[in-house]
């Protein structure tokens, strides 16, 4: 059988609860009490917005989730793992304080929220990629694989590499630990950046392949690129942002790492998930800004199979004209355009998302093909 997508469009009128409360209706008649919370630990992961973007999923949406999952007999935690890149979130500290900016906390979601990965982003579980081509082992978030089951709430939007931002992009990048994020973007060698290095060792502490050197005379590390083997563990290990590395990976290799990375999500639990076509902005929720929206409000949608949820937000999508005066619509109007049959690809020409989808249907994350049913929406 074709898997199922529920969806509801923004209309509130005649919900005078508002939209929460119809998200709460949505997960409902999608079928999340099929799935036993029983005293089992949930794992709701979610992006909590780098600090000065405003599109990022408000906290009434989490809380309208966590309200479902308590009372369904689940133990709900809200979670992210640290970025790769230096911002308001690549370490548990700052990464809760920004969440706590944007507007959640214990207090406005109903649950703890923890990060992932650890203090540092180094807190990972090694995870089996059942038939993986290009990952074998993934890098997640430990407290997430420890969770007995995974819902990811997400912000469906553009994205500069991955071209659009859905369930997969949330749950494959989003889950990685720093080390999984690196080895979805990079398969290079670590460089270090000998003006932010502080000369602290912090990073020697946690390589085991005698890549790192100390100089003594400079006071700063450097790397044996014979000894190196580009793991990404002195990544989570520099709180100075001194690490990078080199070889950004192809955008069609990044689609297919980030597909490889969810199935090592879900694989064995069950999961739900939920996207929201609402705010969709140009770029990552990764940004410190989000622009103005591409498309308008369209809906909410929900489904058990993450896959099928991000076809089904593409096609939506699809049906609706870009936004006068947006990144989007700029791009259709600007004299260099060449269509490319869909608004992703037509807002960021360089990126990859078929890849992922394709890749994440071969290894069996879901189904591209699926039945989408709607309820709630005006009359």
């Amino acid at each position: 059988m074709k898997p199922k997508v529920f969806f509801t469009d923004m209309r509130t009128r005649e919900y005078g609860d508002g939209l929460p409360t119809k998200l709460k209706n949505l997960i409902l008649a999608a079928g999340i009490k099929d799935i036993d919370f029983d005293g089992k630990f949930v794992a709701i992961k979610i992006h909590f917005g780098e600090l000065g973007n405003v599109a990022h999923v408000r906290p009434q949406f989490a809380k309208a989730v966590v309200d479902v999952v308590k009372s369904l007999g689940g133990k709900p935690f809200l979670t992210d793992c640290a970025t790769m890149y230096p911002g308001s979130r690549k370490n548990a500290i700052e990464h809760l304080e920004c969440a706590q900016l944007n507007g959640f906390s214990p207090l406005s979601v109903g649950c703890p929220i923890i990060i992932g990965d650890g203090l540092k982003g180094t807190d990972e579980a090694y995870v089996p990629v059942k038939g993986g081509e290009y990952i074998k082992e993934a890098k997640i978030g430990r407290a997430i694989m420890d969770a007995d089951i995974f819902i990811s709430i997400n912000h469906f939007k553009g994205h500069d590499f991955a071209s659009l931002g859905g369930a997969l992009k949330n749950i494959g990048m989003g889950c990685g630990s720093r080390a999984g994020k690196k080895e979805q973007h990079s398969s290079g060698k670590a460089l270090i950046d000998a003006g932010k290095c502080r000369g602290c060792k912090q990073c020697l502490k946690n390589c085991a392949n005698e890549a790192l050197v100390f100089d003594e005379a400079a006071r700063k590390m450097t790397i044996d690129e014979q000894n190196c083997i580009g793991c990404g563990n002195c990544l989570g290990a520099c709180n100075f942002d001194a690490i990078g590395f080199q070889n950004d990976t192809a955008n069609e290799l990044l689609s297919r790492r980030i597909a490889e990375y969810s199935k090592a999500v879900l694989d064995g639990r069950p999961s739900f998930h939920i996207n929201l076509l609402m705010d969709i902005s140009p770029c990552c929720d990764c940004h410190g800004e989000n622009d103005t929206p591409i498309l308008p409000n369209i809906g909410m949608l929900a489904s058990k199979d993450a896959l099928a949820l991000d076809q089904a937000s593409v096609d939506i999508c699809q049906t609706v004209k870009p936004i006068p005066g947006s990144q989007l619509d700029e791009a259709l109007h600007c004299h260099e355009f060449h269509e490319t049959g869909n608004h992703w690809n037509n807002l960021h020409p360089e990126s990859d998302w078929k890849s992922c989808f394709e890749q994440a249907e071969k290894i069996g994350v879901g189904s591209r093909d699926y039945e989408l049913i709607n309820v709630f929406t005006a009359k």
